[in-house]
């Protein structure tokens, strides 16, 4: 995915709108939640299972999870382009690494299963034109001074890499834009030990990798040692807080060197805002001030903490003005409410401004 299409879309997890008034049953209001959204167990209840019962129990929820994905893929297939952009929940094959599980993936019917149903929803991804990645949870780490957190970090993004490999975006570099974004890790060991532990992670993974920025290790301009390496995901929000205010515009010299990181392909960048709560009252025309909230009593944790909507015009024009460049990944907690929320503030935007 090279071109200059802009898209953004949501994260994993699919919230349907709001019922309107008569809207059946609460159940039906659960069922329709539960049917686009990817499900998970915890390993010590697979563990409680007969080894038949578990392994029934685990094809259960990938028939399930294939299903869902399927769904959610059809409803950003009919958006507009510039909304087809998902992010896939990591829970799609629960415990593929675990002890508990792992064997029963290698089990052949389970492994046809799996493999045929993720053919066919990366088939159906790209012919639609949908931008996918993944984003394993902070724990995925390919650096730490534990060896046995370094090496379930490392398999961890394996997993990841291989649920990939299966929807058909295993071979070169980041193809059709499709990625797994994972952040540095603690201070120690740091950028070069995310450097070196490259070294040890298999080639697809590597060329799926990319590494955003956060708010309080390792901030835009510590990545950005890496960006020889792999591409930079640029989060504004996390570099709002972590810079102590700065709200970088496009024309900053380090949008450049972003760019060229992904080397032709376009990037890709995350954005939230502050809750809605902590800054009640906030005049959604004004772009928060950091110091201001900070001299008001706000931490940096609260004001990290992300918000349902991209309730703050300010914030959603700066976005306009980085789509010229990055496709971008809503991280607001409402997903797909505020994700389509925002491409439509775009949308008129950009339709006063022709008029």
């Amino acid at each position: 995915m090279t071109g200059s299409t802009s898209r953004l879309g949501f994260c994993c997890t699919f919230i349907p709108d709001a019922p309107p008034d008569g809207y059946p049953t609460r159940k039906a209001e659960r069922e329709a939640i539960q049917a686009m959204n990817l499900t998970c167990t915890t390993m010590t209840y697979l563990e409680g299972l007969t080894l038949a019962a578990r392994r029934a129990k685990l094809e259960t929820i990938v028939r399930h999870n294939l299903a869902a994905l399927g769904r959610q893929l059809d409803w950003v297939a009919a958006r507009p382009p510039t909304e087809r952009l998902l992010r896939i929940a990591s829970s799609l094959l629960p415990g593929y690494t675990h002890p508990i599980a792992s064997d029963l993936y290698a089990d052949p019917g389970l492994r046809r299963l799996i493999e045929a149903g993720l053919e066919r929803l990366g088939d159906r991804a790209r012919a639609a034109g949908i931008r996918l990645s993944m984003h394993p949870g902070q724990f995925c780490i390919i650096a730490s001074r534990n060896p046995s957190a370094q090496e379930n970090g490392i398999a961890e993004l394996e997993y990841h890499a291989e649920a990939m490999a299966m929807l058909g975006y295993g071979g070169g570099w980041h193809p059709h834009g499709a990625h797994i974004n994972i952040h540095v890790g603690g201070r120690e060991p740091g950028i070069e030990g995310f450097r070196a532990g490259l070294k040890l992670v298999s080639q697809t993974a590597r060329n799926l990798l990319t590494a955003e920025n956060d708010e309080t290790c390792h901030g835009l301009d510590a990545v950005l040692r890496l960006a020889d390496d792999v591409p930079v995901v640029l989060d504004l929000h996390h570099h709002w807080v972590e810079s102590g205010g700065e709200y970088i515009e496009p024309e900053d010299p380090r949008i450049a060197r972003i760019r060229e990181s992904w080397r032709g392909t376009r990037p890709l960048s995350h954005i939230s805002v502050s809750r809605e709560d902590l800054l009640d009252g906030h005049d959604p025309a004004i772009r928060p001030d950091f110091a201001a909230l900070a001299e008001a009593g706000h931490s940096r944790r609260d004001l990290a903490a992300h918000s349902d909507l991209m309730w703050n015009a300010g914030i959603n024009a700066l976005v306009a003005r980085h789509l010229a460049w990055s496709d971008f990944e809503i991280e607001a907690k409402g997903k797909n409410l505020a994700s389509t929320a925002l491409a439509a503030w775009i949308a008129a935007s950009a339709a006063r401004a022709a008029a």
